[in-house]
Order: structure tokens, then C-alpha cells, then sequence
């Protein structure tokens, strides 16, 4: 990988990735709609040279396309609003790897567990069957199927699936983001599922690591990878970690079923957050054993170290 476009680079995952990109002296374009936020990115990673801001509509394949210039990889980081997701989500992917079949790209696709469906066994690797039960795991089934559909006869795709994940760029594109950002500032928090359930979550800047890492290994390509978070942890451990590092002692309110749907009335991202609670209730963990195997170690940052460097650069933005 020479040259790589980051596009949703403002976002949870895209701005990760664009760091370590940058970390590691990659050329990376990063795409996003805002100029100013492109700018906040590059100040925050120091204005690397080697880091050049694309300004477009990543639903425009020829504002992605014109941008592109000698990229070799297309790390597709754009999302929808959730409650968007199954009216804009295939139009989006759609666009982008139309412009990625143009240019004769390689694709890394970020997309999460929705279509494995329920658990059918400890540690959910890639083989793990996809009958999603829910209608936002159907359509990012579909959106697998698009991604590795024959249409895109020019394009090498891979899709690589995180679990919920945590970090200082997360902020609502999580379940946890919204959580850790409210403790930071000292608010009132809400915390989306049962607090006494562990489940796993992963480290942003370990989760593009190893993004970025498969990335450059050619047999990667045409293939799921699943990325582990580091082991499970309940909403009660995070809630005394994130609270111990940020000084502060602001009540942290579980949502469940009836609380999310009463919520829903005013946000309507709350009300379809209802559908994916069995996540909550029955955790399904990724297996890293194929990442292992074939691309090595998997970093894993500590739940204590990760959530306390979350909070205070929360706050240090402040």
C-alpha cells in the first residue's frame, strides 16, 4: 500500500484509521463532507506532509473518484444515520465502490456483528452462519453482499468487523461513545443495555492497527476478518473506571427496552436501538484466532488503560 483514501475520515472509525495510516507514513487522502472538521483531524495528528484533505460527498462516486488520485486502498469508513441505515446504507456502499470499480482500488469495508445474527457458539469466527433475525442485520447482509458482489469486476474488497467499540473519536457512533463523553464532562450519562451484563468492546487505535495491517497483505483481500475486543467487561466496571479518570460522580442511567422507546418520541435513533438489545442481553464475542493465524499478534490495550486515555483526551478537547 503506497497511497490510501479514507473515506468518512471524520468519523469513529475513519479517523483512527487515518491516524495510524499517518503513524505509519502511509499517503492518505482523507475524504469527508467538512472542511473544518478535515482540519480539526489533520491539527489534532499535527499536519503530517504526507496527509492531503478531500472535500465531497462520498454519495457522489465522482467526487470520491476525483479525489482519489493515486490511491491504491479505499478504507470505506462512511455511515448513515442508524435510523437511516435501511434506506441510505446500500445507496452509500453503492456509490463508493462504484468509484473504487473506476479507479481499480482496493476496498477495506468497516462494518460490525449485526448479520451473524444471535450466537450459536462461544467465540463467533468468520464461519459463523449469518441469519440475522433483525431488520438492520438483514440489511447489513446485504451490504456484504453488495461489497463482494461480481459487479465490481475491478475491485478487490475485504470486510472487517468490529464488535461495539470505544475511543476518543467514538462519540455517538457507539453505544459506549455517548456514555464515556458525558462522564468526561461531567453529566448525566445514559448506558444502553444491562450494566450488570459483561460484553465486549474494542480499543479504537487497536482496532485500526490491525485494520491498517491487513490492509497490505494481498490474501486478505476477498475475505470477512472479525477484530476482537480485549475480553468482556460490564457496564458497572467501565462506569467506576471512566469515573475514577475523570474525577467526577454523575449518575450513569441503564436503558432498556422501556426507556429507549420513551426516549424514542424525541430521538429517533433511540427508538431503533430496541431491535439490536439482544446484543445486550445475550453478548456475542469475536474470535481473532484467523487474525492471529494468518497476520499476527493482536494488540489489546487494557479496558482500565483505554478507558482512562478516552476520557482525559475527551476532556483535553474540551
Amino acid at each position: 500500500m503506497k497511497k490510501a483514501i479514507v473515506v468518512g475520515a471524520t468519523g469513529g472509525t475513519g479517523a483512527v484509521i487515518t491516524a495510524e495510516l499517518a503513524k505509519r507514513g502511509i499517503s492518505v487522502i482523507a475524504f469527508g463532507r467538512s472542511r473544518q472538521k478535515l482540519e480539526e483531524l489533520a491539527a489534532r495528528l499535527g499536519n503530517p506532509a504526507h496527509l492531503s484533505l478531500a472535500v465531497g460527498n462520498a454519495s457522489r462516486p465522482d467526487d470520491i473518484a476525483a479525489a482519489a488520485k493515486d490511491a491504491d486502498v479505499l478504507f470505506h469508513c462512511a455511515n448513515v444515520p442508524y435510523h437511516e441505515m435501511e434506506t441510505k446504507l446500500i445507496p452509500l456502499g453503492e456509490s463508493i465502490m462504484e468509484a473504487a470499480n473506476r479507479l481499480g482500488v482496493k476496498v477495506v469495508a468497516i462494518d460490525g456483528i449485526y448479520p451473524y445474527g444471535k450466537r450459536q457458539m462461544d467465540k463467533v469466527t468468520e464461519d459463523h452462519p449469518k441469519q440475522p433475525h433483525t431488520r438492520k442485520g438483514k440489511t447489513r447482509l446485504a451490504f456484504e453482499q453488495m461489497i463482494f458482489s461480481s459487479r465490481w469486476n475491478n475491485v478487490r474488497a475485504m470486510i472487517v468487523r468490529l464488535p461495539d467499540y470505544y475511543g476518543p473519536t467514538a462519540n455517538q457512533a457507539s453505544y459506549l461513545g455517548g456514555t464515556l463523553e458525558a462522564i468526561a464532562a461531567g453529566k448525566m450519562a445514559f448506558f444502553i443495555g444491562n450494566m450488570k451484563v459483561p460484553r465486549e468492546y474494542v480499543y479504537l487505535p487497536d482496532a485500526a492497527s490491525m485494520v491498517v495491517e491487513l490492509a497490505q497483505h494481498d490474501h486478505a483481500y476477498g475475505q470477512n476478518w472479525n477484530i476482537p475486543g480485549t475480553g468482556i467487561i460490564s457496564g458497572r466496571e467501565i462506569v467506576q473506571i471512566a469515573r475514577q479518570a475523570s474525577g467526577t460522580k454523575k449518575p450513569v442511567i441503564p436503558l432498556g427496552r422501556i426507556g429507549l422507546s420513551l426516549l424514542g418520541l424525541f430521538v429517533p435513533v433511540m427508538k431503533e436501538i430496541v431491535e439490536m438489545l439482544y446484543l445486550t442481553e445475550e453478548p456475542l464475542r469475536l474470535s481473532g484466532e484467523k487474525y492471529k493465524r494468518y497476520i499476527g499478534k493482536i494488540p489489546a490495550t487494557s479496558y482500565a488503560d483505554g478507558i482512562t486515555a478516552t476520557i482525559r483526551e475527551l476532556q483535553q478537547r474540551k
